[in-house]
Protein backbone atom coordinates (compact mmCIF):
# COMPACT_ATOMS: atom_id res chain seq x y z
CA UNK A 1 0.00 0.00 0.00
CA UNK A 2 1.08 3.78 -0.75
CA UNK A 3 0.54 5.96 2.08
CA UNK A 4 -1.41 8.77 0.83
CA UNK A 5 -2.36 11.86 3.05
CA UNK A 6 -5.66 14.04 1.56
CA UNK A 7 -6.78 17.12 2.09
CA UNK A 8 -10.39 17.63 3.52
CA UNK A 9 -11.04 20.83 1.33
CA UNK A 10 -12.48 22.01 4.88
CA UNK A 11 -11.48 24.25 7.47
CA UNK A 12 -9.35 21.24 9.25
CA UNK A 13 -8.53 17.93 8.26
CA UNK A 14 -7.17 15.21 6.25
CA UNK A 15 -7.48 11.99 5.11
CA UNK A 16 -4.80 9.22 5.21
CA UNK A 17 -4.89 6.07 3.55
CA UNK A 18 -2.70 3.38 2.35
CA UNK A 19 -1.89 2.47 6.07
CA UNK A 20 -2.36 -0.55 8.31
CA UNK A 21 -2.20 1.12 12.24
CA UNK A 22 -1.95 -2.06 13.85
CA UNK A 23 1.69 -2.89 12.21
CA UNK A 24 4.53 -0.73 13.19
CA UNK A 25 5.77 2.16 11.46
CA UNK A 26 8.67 2.78 9.84
CA UNK A 27 10.43 6.09 11.18
CA UNK A 28 9.69 8.25 7.85
CA UNK A 29 6.17 7.06 8.15
CA UNK A 30 5.56 8.70 11.90
CA UNK A 31 7.49 11.73 11.22
CA UNK A 32 5.32 12.44 7.78
CA UNK A 33 2.42 11.68 9.63
CA UNK A 34 3.96 14.14 12.21
CA UNK A 35 4.17 16.70 10.17
CA UNK A 36 0.85 16.12 8.34
CA UNK A 37 -0.61 16.46 11.27
CA UNK A 38 0.45 19.53 12.79
CA UNK A 39 -0.12 21.04 9.17
CA UNK A 40 -4.32 19.60 8.71
CA UNK A 41 -5.08 19.24 12.90
CA UNK A 42 -6.93 16.50 12.68
CA UNK A 43 -6.05 12.99 10.79
CA UNK A 44 -8.60 10.52 9.68
CA UNK A 45 -7.63 6.69 8.98
CA UNK A 46 -10.31 4.93 7.72
CA UNK A 47 -10.64 0.91 8.13
CA UNK A 48 -8.65 0.15 11.05
CA UNK A 49 -9.34 -2.98 13.67
CA UNK A 50 -6.81 -2.12 16.76
CA UNK A 51 -7.01 -3.67 20.13
CA UNK A 52 -6.25 -1.30 23.05
CA UNK A 53 -2.66 -2.13 23.02
CA UNK A 54 -1.99 -1.46 19.64
CA UNK A 55 -4.27 1.76 19.81
CA UNK A 56 -1.31 2.42 22.40
CA UNK A 57 1.08 1.57 20.29
CA UNK A 58 0.24 4.15 17.93
CA UNK A 59 -0.02 6.70 20.15
CA UNK A 60 3.61 6.12 21.38
CA UNK A 61 5.04 7.05 17.99
CA UNK A 62 3.94 10.97 18.92
CA UNK A 63 4.74 11.01 22.02
CA UNK A 64 4.44 10.22 26.06
CA UNK A 65 0.80 8.74 27.21
CA UNK A 66 -1.55 10.42 29.30
CA UNK A 67 -4.19 9.01 31.44
CA UNK A 68 -8.01 9.62 31.35
CA UNK A 69 -9.82 12.53 32.86
CA UNK A 70 -11.59 9.85 35.65
CA UNK A 71 -7.37 8.72 36.47
CA UNK A 72 -6.02 12.30 36.43
CA UNK A 73 -8.55 13.43 38.78
CA UNK A 74 -8.78 10.64 41.38
CA UNK A 75 -12.64 9.80 41.36
CA UNK A 76 -13.44 8.60 44.54
CA UNK A 77 -15.92 6.28 42.70
CA UNK A 78 -13.28 5.27 39.51
CA UNK A 79 -14.24 5.57 36.17
CA UNK A 80 -16.54 2.87 36.36
CA UNK A 81 -14.99 0.85 33.00
CA UNK A 82 -14.01 -3.27 32.79
CA UNK A 83 -10.85 -3.87 35.05
CA UNK A 84 -9.53 -5.28 31.78
CA UNK A 85 -9.16 -1.93 29.87
CA UNK A 86 -5.55 -0.44 30.26
CA UNK A 87 -5.22 2.54 32.98
CA UNK A 88 -4.65 5.16 29.34
CA UNK A 89 -7.30 3.93 27.94
CA UNK A 90 -10.70 6.20 28.04
CA UNK A 91 -14.14 4.33 27.15
CA UNK A 92 -16.71 6.53 25.31
CA UNK A 93 -19.53 4.89 25.54
CA UNK A 94 -23.43 4.90 26.12
CA UNK A 95 -23.32 0.91 26.62
CA UNK A 96 -24.75 -0.50 30.17
CA UNK A 97 -23.97 -4.37 30.88
CA UNK A 98 -25.77 -6.29 33.90
CA UNK A 99 -26.64 -2.89 34.86
CA UNK A 100 -23.42 -0.89 34.80
CA UNK A 101 -22.02 1.84 32.06
CA UNK A 102 -19.23 0.20 30.64
CA UNK A 103 -17.85 4.19 29.64
CA UNK A 104 -18.65 7.84 29.94
CA UNK A 105 -20.62 10.50 28.52
CA UNK A 106 -23.14 8.52 27.15
CA UNK A 107 -25.87 9.21 24.08
CA UNK A 108 -26.00 13.11 25.33
CA UNK A 109 -24.55 15.85 23.39
CA UNK A 110 -21.28 17.14 23.61
CA UNK A 111 -20.76 20.67 23.59
CA UNK A 112 -17.42 22.21 21.85
CA UNK A 113 -14.83 22.11 24.29
CA UNK A 114 -10.96 20.70 24.39
CA UNK A 115 -9.98 17.88 25.53
CA UNK A 116 -9.01 17.91 29.55
CA UNK A 117 -8.48 21.48 30.01
CA UNK A 118 -9.38 21.72 34.13
CA UNK A 119 -5.72 19.96 34.82
CA UNK A 120 -3.05 21.75 34.72
CA UNK A 121 -1.50 20.27 31.73
CA UNK A 122 -3.43 19.42 29.30
CA UNK A 123 -2.94 16.58 26.95
CA UNK A 124 -1.51 17.48 23.77
CA UNK A 125 -3.43 15.00 21.69
CA UNK A 126 -6.86 12.58 21.60
CA UNK A 127 -7.20 9.69 19.13
CA UNK A 128 -10.25 8.27 19.20
CA UNK A 129 -10.92 4.68 17.87
CA UNK A 130 -14.25 3.71 16.91
CA UNK A 131 -15.46 -0.21 17.97
CA UNK A 132 -18.97 -0.08 17.43
CA UNK A 133 -21.40 2.96 16.04
CA UNK A 134 -25.29 3.74 15.58
CA UNK A 135 -26.75 3.30 12.42
CA UNK A 136 -26.51 7.46 12.25
CA UNK A 137 -25.71 10.39 14.54
CA UNK A 138 -23.16 10.71 17.07
CA UNK A 139 -21.67 13.34 14.19
CA UNK A 140 -18.15 14.51 15.80
CA UNK A 141 -17.24 18.32 14.77
CA UNK A 142 -13.89 20.41 15.15
CA UNK A 143 -13.19 23.73 15.02
CA UNK A 144 -9.96 25.50 13.74
CA UNK A 145 -8.44 27.68 16.60
CA UNK A 146 -5.86 29.30 14.28
CA UNK A 147 -8.24 30.43 12.33
CA UNK A 148 -10.89 31.68 14.78
CA UNK A 149 -8.13 33.77 16.58
CA UNK A 150 -7.21 35.15 12.94
CA UNK A 151 -11.24 36.00 12.81
CA UNK A 152 -11.08 38.07 15.93
CA UNK A 153 -11.65 41.63 15.35
CA UNK A 154 -9.59 43.95 16.70
CA UNK A 155 -11.43 45.61 19.64
CA UNK A 156 -12.10 41.82 20.66
CA UNK A 157 -8.67 40.60 20.51
CA UNK A 158 -7.32 43.37 22.88
CA UNK A 159 -9.65 42.08 25.33
CA UNK A 160 -8.46 39.02 26.07
CA UNK A 161 -4.33 39.35 24.85
CA UNK A 162 -2.65 38.78 27.69
CA UNK A 163 -5.60 37.13 29.84
CA UNK A 164 -5.96 33.80 31.12
CA UNK A 165 -9.35 31.73 31.74
CA UNK A 166 -10.34 29.56 34.35
CA UNK A 167 -11.44 26.15 32.87
CA UNK A 168 -13.86 24.65 35.20
CA UNK A 169 -13.33 21.12 36.63
CA UNK A 170 -16.72 20.27 38.35
CA UNK A 171 -18.96 19.48 35.02
CA UNK A 172 -18.10 17.25 32.17
CA UNK A 173 -17.96 18.61 28.40
CA UNK A 174 -22.21 17.21 27.95
CA UNK A 175 -22.62 19.37 30.96
CA UNK A 176 -22.84 16.74 34.15
CA UNK A 177 -21.77 17.62 37.29
CA UNK A 178 -18.62 15.14 37.85
CA UNK A 179 -18.03 12.83 41.18
CA UNK A 180 -16.50 14.70 43.86
CA UNK A 181 -17.66 18.01 43.25
CA UNK A 182 -20.33 20.43 44.04
CA UNK A 183 -22.01 22.83 42.18
CA UNK A 184 -20.97 26.80 41.85
CA UNK A 185 -22.97 29.70 42.17
CA UNK A 186 -21.11 30.80 39.51
CA UNK A 187 -18.48 30.50 36.66
CA UNK A 188 -16.03 32.84 38.45
CA UNK A 189 -16.63 30.71 41.83
CA UNK A 190 -15.60 27.17 40.15
CA UNK A 191 -12.86 25.29 40.88
CA UNK A 192 -10.16 24.88 37.80
CA UNK A 193 -6.88 25.76 36.81
CA UNK A 194 -5.96 28.84 34.87
CA UNK A 195 -4.61 28.89 31.14
CA UNK A 196 -3.75 31.91 28.56
CA UNK A 197 -6.61 32.55 26.22
CA UNK A 198 -3.96 32.73 23.33
CA UNK A 199 -1.17 29.77 23.10
CA UNK A 200 1.52 29.45 21.26
CA UNK A 201 1.90 26.08 19.81
CA UNK A 202 5.07 24.65 20.71
CA UNK A 203 5.36 22.80 17.57
CA UNK A 204 4.34 24.96 14.67
CA UNK A 205 4.77 28.34 16.50
CA UNK A 206 1.53 29.27 15.50
CA UNK A 207 -0.62 31.37 17.96
CA UNK A 208 -4.20 29.67 18.71
CA UNK A 209 -7.00 30.53 21.04
CA UNK A 210 -7.63 28.66 23.76
CA UNK A 211 -11.17 28.25 25.13
CA UNK A 212 -11.68 25.00 27.12
CA UNK A 213 -15.48 25.36 26.75
CA UNK A 214 -18.22 27.95 27.01
CA UNK A 215 -20.43 27.00 30.10
CA UNK A 216 -18.77 27.53 33.55
CA UNK A 217 -15.63 30.12 31.59
CA UNK A 218 -14.02 32.73 33.18
CA UNK A 219 -11.95 35.57 32.07
CA UNK A 220 -9.55 36.85 34.91
CA UNK A 221 -10.08 40.69 35.61
CA UNK A 222 -13.45 40.87 34.39
CA UNK A 223 -17.27 41.10 36.10
CA UNK A 224 -19.56 38.48 35.61
CA UNK A 225 -21.39 40.36 32.78
CA UNK A 226 -18.21 41.65 31.45
CA UNK A 227 -17.04 37.86 31.41
CA UNK A 228 -19.95 36.79 29.55
CA UNK A 229 -20.16 39.33 27.03
CA UNK A 230 -16.93 38.32 25.78
CA UNK A 231 -16.89 34.70 26.02
CA UNK A 232 -20.58 35.08 23.88
CA UNK A 233 -19.15 37.39 21.39
CA UNK A 234 -16.21 35.38 20.79
CA UNK A 235 -18.20 32.51 20.47
CA UNK A 236 -20.60 33.87 18.03
CA UNK A 237 -17.66 34.46 15.82
CA UNK A 238 -15.85 30.73 16.75
CA UNK A 239 -19.19 29.11 15.19
CA UNK A 240 -19.00 29.89 11.58
CA UNK A 241 -19.46 27.06 9.83
CA UNK A 242 -16.12 28.41 8.08
CA UNK A 243 -14.22 27.08 11.19
CA UNK A 244 -15.73 23.31 11.06
CA UNK A 245 -15.15 20.20 9.70
CA UNK A 246 -17.71 17.58 11.27
CA UNK A 247 -16.68 14.24 10.73
CA UNK A 248 -19.19 11.12 9.76
CA UNK A 249 -18.14 8.16 11.76
CA UNK A 250 -17.80 4.85 9.85
CA UNK A 251 -16.73 1.40 11.14
CA UNK A 252 -12.91 1.53 11.99
CA UNK A 253 -12.03 5.02 11.97
CA UNK A 254 -9.29 6.19 14.13
CA UNK A 255 -9.70 10.45 14.58
CA UNK A 256 -6.14 12.15 15.85
CA UNK A 257 -6.80 15.37 16.47
CA UNK A 258 -4.58 18.39 17.99
CA UNK A 259 -5.81 19.50 21.24
CA UNK A 260 -3.75 22.74 21.43
CA UNK A 261 -4.91 24.25 18.64
CA UNK A 262 -8.52 22.73 18.05
CA UNK A 263 -11.65 21.77 20.10
CA UNK A 264 -14.61 19.62 18.86
CA UNK A 265 -18.23 18.47 19.62
CA UNK A 266 -20.16 15.49 19.42
CA UNK A 267 -23.90 15.28 18.07
CA UNK A 268 -26.73 13.83 20.25
CA UNK A 269 -27.90 9.89 19.02
CA UNK A 270 -30.94 7.54 19.75
CA UNK A 271 -29.70 6.09 23.06
CA UNK A 272 -30.95 3.03 22.63
CA UNK A 273 -28.43 2.60 19.67
CA UNK A 274 -25.09 0.83 20.69
CA UNK A 275 -21.64 3.43 20.67
CA UNK A 276 -18.33 2.35 21.74
CA UNK A 277 -15.35 4.52 21.18
CA UNK A 278 -11.81 4.00 22.91
CA UNK A 279 -9.50 6.91 23.43
CA UNK A 280 -5.70 7.09 24.14
CA UNK A 281 -4.41 11.08 24.61
CA UNK A 282 -0.51 12.47 24.21
CA UNK A 283 0.48 14.28 27.63
CA UNK A 284 0.98 17.82 26.36
CA UNK A 285 2.93 20.82 27.60
CA UNK A 286 2.19 23.49 29.90
CA UNK A 287 0.22 26.46 27.61
CA UNK A 288 2.22 29.52 27.04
Amino acid sequence: MTLEITPMGAALGAVVSGLDLSQKLAAETVERLRNAWLEHIVLVYHGQDLSDPQLLDFTRYFGELEYPPSKLLNYSQGSGQKDDIPLEINVISNVIENGKKIGQLGNAEAKWHTDTPFVERPPAASILHAWELPPSGGNTCFMNMYAVLEALPAELLAKIDGKKCKHDVSHTSDGVLRHDYDDSPDAKSCPGPWHPMIRTHPDSGRKALYLGKRAWAYIEGTTTEENEEILDAIWAIAERPEFVYEHVWTQGDVLMWDNRCAMHRRDEFDGSQRRIMHRSQLRGDIPV
